[in-house]
């Protein structure tokens, strides 16, 4: 059905077909983006996460020019 384009390696009756180039080279691209994202939120959200710390727990000054009054 597919056609014979490529190559490709039959085992215990499974054919698999070698992806192309391209296909390789966008999911390993996609894939550092993910795990770069996933670090990055690991980082800000980590201790959150964790339950090391409160979200409310992350703003020592709560002044932002409002004054003694709050």
């Amino acid at each position: 059905m597919g056609g014979g384009h490529g190559g490709s390696t039959t085992y215990k009756g499974l054919t698999l077909h070698h992806p192309k180039r391209w296909h390789v080279v966008t999911g390993k691209g996609l894939c550092a983006v993910m795990w770069f994202w996933v670090l990055y939120r690991a980082k800000q959200d980590g201790p959150v996460v964790l339950g090391w710390r409160h979200p409310w727990e992350g703003h020592d000054d709560h002044s932002h020019g409002h004054g003694d009054k709050h």
